[in-house]
């Protein structure tokens, strides 16, 4: 399974890329990279539908673990997914912005 560091997923979110938070509600209204789209993992199969399969997706979680089940079922269904090593802990804590709330 492919990885990225979060450099990537910077320069990604700069550039518009598609950034799936696969945690659950709760968490991600705590905090969160600016600009992702929460589809929980909970409900991944059932909103499949709302993830772009025409440009590389990134996915991202608390630290790495469930982003990377994610990608993979991605990847079975032909999309160009990539996990973000360390997740939205490793933002958080690197010092980038973040969002929280509704």
């Amino acid at each position: 399974m492919r990885e990225v560091d979060l450099a990537a997923l910077e320069t990604a979110l700069a550039d518009g890329a598609p950034v799936i938070d696969v945690r659950e509600i709760d968490e991600y209204r705590q905090v969160r990279v600016p600009g992702v789209v929460n589809i929980p993992l909970s409900e991944f199969v059932a909103r499949i539908g709302e993830i772009p399969t025409d440009r590389k997706v990134y996915v991202i979680c608390a630290v790495g673990g469930r982003s990377l089940q994610a990608a993979d079922y991605l990847a079975g269904r032909g999309v160009d997914a990539v996990s973000v090593a360390g997740g939205t802990d490793a933002w958080h804590l690197s010092g980038r912005p973040v969002d929280s709330g509704e």
